[in-house]
């Protein structure tokens, strides 16, 4: 949880005269939402905890009276200490918090536990970003023991019933506080939560039911994606505990610098470097784009600074339609280095030159401010 904790009425999405029907309902919702099983958002675990905490205060009378009146300090002051849940399955909390799962029945212990999710990183160009591309990644990851085919066990032989917890996974301890009884539930130490013990472990995953490969897959990288931006691969994880569903690979894309163009959003920002002369007189360059050179026409009197808009030559709009634009910077290139007979040429025409010459375009800046807007 963060420093500064939310307000739980906040948290659940409901007003302060909600009733015990209309909470319940709201975390029912964010419990699908938001559990590991089923969301891929990076802080889903600690926004679901968040949730549980929220609805574990206002679903009881008592504690709800305290908070309405005290806040967070009326409560911790008032011995509430929030439930440290160890849920494997969507079922579970179902089961703890109302008494059924899902499916509105009684839950039984989930044997084995969701894998955890693999992060792997890819290197790709700009102009790969532009147009989408392949890549294949390479991982250890945890899979299912080939040997006792993920049981843990030894083959020949079966897990037992837990005794200590009786095959339920869990331990519960009912404490007294100001507020009345506490239940609090925690994870059975002596199986790890599931319920069963391996006598016989397997030689060769050691009753983890897992071993370590290495795994290589191709991964589909959209067109339009930012660097830093993560791709999910539902099941491509570690392997669950003792038969449990493999958790997700997330791949990490990082976007090389293109010495060329510098990006901003689904825009394509570069320069043109023109002479002088060329500014002055006009003239055809070729610029390159993500698509390849395209030829620009540098108008009589161009200055510096000024735009050249190449509309739809940026990025694709990642899982969208159309394409952002390329801004072309003029870059107006002064000489720095003159023979005699160049600058003799140079002065010739500053003395030739009038008011007129160098009468700027009155509406240029409007037009610059426009074309960043």
């Amino acid at each position: 949880m963060a420093t500064t904790r939310r307000d739980y009425y906040e948290v659940l999405g409901v007003s302060r005269s909600a009733g015990e029907g209309e909470i319940k309902r709201a975390f029912r919702r964010l419990a699908r939402e938001l559990h590991p099983d089923v969301s891929s958002h990076p802080d889903a675990e600690e926004r679901f905890r968040e949730a549980a905490e929220a609805y574990e205060v206002l679903s009881k009378r008592e504690t709800r009276d305290l908070y309405d009146r005290f806040g967070h300090d009326g409560l911790r002051t008032g011995g509430f200490r929030p439930t440290d849940f160890d849920f494997t399955s969507l079922g579970d909390i179902f089961s703890a918090f109302f008494g059924e799962d899902i499916f509105g029945v009684g839950t039984s212990p989930r044997r084995g536990g969701r894998g955890r999710d693999l992060l792997t990183e890819v290197e790709i160009d700009l102009v790969e970003a532009a147009e989408g591309v392949t890549r294949e990644v390479g991982f250890p990851v945890a899979v299912p023991c080939a040997t006792c085919d993920g049981s843990g066990a030894e083959p020949g032989t079966r897990p037992e019933t837990c005794g200590t917890c009786g095959g339920a996974g869990r331990l519960q301890r009912v404490s007294s506080s100001l507020l009345g009884q506490v239940v609090r539930t925690q994870m059975c130490p002596e199986c790890g939560g599931t319920g069963e013990i391996i006598p016989s472990p397997c030689p060769e995953c050691d009753g983890t039911g897992r071993v370590t490969e290495e795994r290589s897959v191709e991964v589909e990288i959209p067109p339009g994606i930012h660097d830093g931006q993560r791709i999910r691969l539902s099941g491509e994880g570690h392997a669950g505990a003792l038969g449990g569903r493999a958790g997700d690979l997330y791949v990490l894309v990082h976007v090389r610098p293109d010495p060329r163009f510098v990006r901003d959003g689904n825009d394509i920002l570069s320069t043109l470097d023109v002479t002088m002369t060329q500014a002055a007189l006009g003239a055809r360059l070729a610029v390159p784009t993500l698509d390849g050179e395209v030829e620009v026409d540098v108008a009589p009197g161009t200055q510096p600074g000024e735009l050249r808009l190449l509309r739809g030559k940026g990025m694709p709009v990642l899982q969208g339609f159309g394409r952002g634009d390329h801004k072309v910077v003029v870059n107006v290139v002064v000489p720095s280095r003159l023979t005699d007979e160049q600058r003799r040429v140079l002065e010739d025409f500053e003395r030739l030159a009038g008011e007129d010459t160098y009468r700027p375009d009155e509406g240029f800046l409007d037009k610059l401010r426009a074309a960043f807007r």
